[in-house]
């Protein structure tokens, strides 16, 4: 199991997860599809992305909506455009009910959520995005594709 920790205006945040997904993609057709099971945290790092916290709560505002993968990805693909303007953009080409959507960040109902991921990562020893656990153990190697694979064939024996 992969879990990373990512902020969505940080371009390590999108580098490691586009990596990853190229790692799924690889393994899937090796092993099997789902293979590897990825989970995402949100660890918003305010204090030097501004618009990272707001990204997260679109996130899992779509997520309510079954669109969490989708917008996701068009956060990670539109980093340098994360305004609320752009936030109801990404909502309504993903078909979300832009309303609930709205009401939603305006009523700040999934900032516990996001707290939750925060804390989890800072219990885990967490102190920047991106952060990766392959199996619950922190991965501190080379961001690249062949040491990643071979910590998550290590990982699965």
């Amino acid at each position: 199991m992969l879990v990373l920790y990512g902020d969505y205006q940080s371009p390590q945040s999108a580098d490691v997860y586009r990596l990853i997904k190229v790692i799924r993609r690889q393994l899937d057709v090796s092993n099997g599809d789902n293979y590897l099971c990825f989970i995402f945290r949100h660890f918003p790092q305010h204090q030097i992305h501004a618009q990272a916290q707001r990204a997260a709560e679109s996130a899992v505002a779509a997520a309510v909506q079954g669109q969490f993968w989708q917008m996701h990805d068009m956060l990670f693909s539109h980093q340098q455009a994360l305004g609320s303007g752009y936030l109801v953009e990404y909502a309504n080409y993903l078909g979300l009910d832009v309303c609930q959507f709205l009401q939603d960040l305006a009523g700040k109902v999934h900032v516990a959520r996001i707290n939750q991921d925060i804390e989890s990562g800072m219990q885990s020893g967490v102190t920047a995005a991106p952060a990766l656990f392959i199996n619950g153990v922190q991965y501190t190697d080379r961001w690249n594709m062949e040491r990643l694979i071979a910590a998550i064939a290590t990982a699965s024996y």
